[in-house]
């Protein structure tokens, strides 16, 4: 049976979109990614062609708030923040049995400099985070199988 797990950073607009996608790239079998932003905005254009860069495609992602999904009364094995700490302490508790976790990466609507200059720290981001979701699937699904 899939975990369900729920990626929550501020504006669902680039961190936990990636983290989502990743996720739901790279573990199908084992997991269903969801994704919601504390104070949703739109989709980050730069974000989109990283994903795009990587094989992914994520352009008709749409933005979902976290007390939406929250007072809908979806359950998920893992709640990950993948924003600031400061941020993550917002997020909210989640009913059923929710493992709370944070996994801490750069904000990609901070990035300054040029579009090329800004790209390229998203394609950071973007590595960041599949990095960090490898080795959690391999950590779970080995777990999972003993």
């Amino acid at each position: 049976m899939k975990r369900r797990v729920l990626f929550i950073c501020i504006h669902n607009s680039a961190r936990s979109q990636m983290a989502e996608a990743w996720l739901n790239h790279l573990c199908p079998e084992d997991f269903e990614a969801h994704s919601a932003g504390l104070e949703p905005g739109t989709l980050n254009p730069l974000v989109v062609e990283a994903m795009q860069e990587a094989g992914i495609d994520i352009s008709k992602a749409g933005t979902r708030s976290v007390f939406e999904t929250w007072t809908s009364r979806q359950t998920f094995a893992y709640a990950i923040s993948v924003c600031d700490e400061a941020s993550a302490e917002r997020c909210p508790v989640f009913p059923g049995v929710t493992r709370r976790l944070h996994w801490g990466f750069p904000d990609p609507s901070a990035f300054e400099g040029s579009h090329e200059e800004r790209l390229a720290g998203v394609r950071q981001v973007r590595d960041a985070i599949r990095q960090q979701v490898e080795r959690w699937c391999e950590e779970m699904c080995v777990a999972a199988r003993k």
